[in-house]
């Protein structure tokens, strides 16, 4: 078990949005619901104060804190994708309600900042050969959801039309 566990604060919205990621990732799954027991700025007394899920075997924490503070992209969640279909899965689910971003970066309907990735871009980007590395980047600029087809034809310096 972890130490640290990221907590997401949601408005309200905290079981809806755990319910929502847990569906997306295989090793993902509600571990707690705890209510508020007294009245607070987040929520009355039976209200659902936090839940406690496991995203992808990694823990978290979301609360209901109220509207007092909202998501920004400073902090977001990287998912290495192994495919295209896998990129395309968690797009088309995150983008429902959401707004997509540039370089496989999508806000979902919950006001979190996710980037989408496919594994194969890390392994582009980690090349020795500065000219490869600047190709893919500026391939990867140029997108808003990846494409690994395109990268990786980029990534060897052939056209990607």
């Amino acid at each position: 078990m972890s130490k640290i566990t990221p907590c997401l604060w949601f408005d309200g919205k905290a079981e809806e949005a755990a319910k929502f990621y847990v569906s997306l990732l295989p090793g993902s799954h509600i571990d707690a619901i705890l209510p508020y027991t007294v009245e607070t700025p987040g929520g009355k007394s039976g209200d659902v104060m936090s839940v406690e899920f496991t995203l992808a075997g990694m823990r978290y924490m979301a609360l209901n804190g109220g509207p007092y503070f909202q998501f920004t992209p400073a902090i977001s969640l990287f998912v290495s994708c192994a495919d295209q279909s896998e990129v395309d899965r968690l797009w088309d689910a995150l983008s429902d309600g959401g707004t997509p971003q540039r370089c496989g970066w999508i806000t979902d309907r919950y006001g979190v900042s996710w980037q989408i990735v496919p594994e194969a871009l890390g392994r582009m980007m980690k090349d020795k050969d500065p000219a490869k590395v600047s190709r893919v980047t500026e391939a990867m600029m140029a997108m808003i959801k990846l494409d690994i087809e395109t990268l990786e034809k980029t990534y060897r310096g052939q056209s990607a039309a």
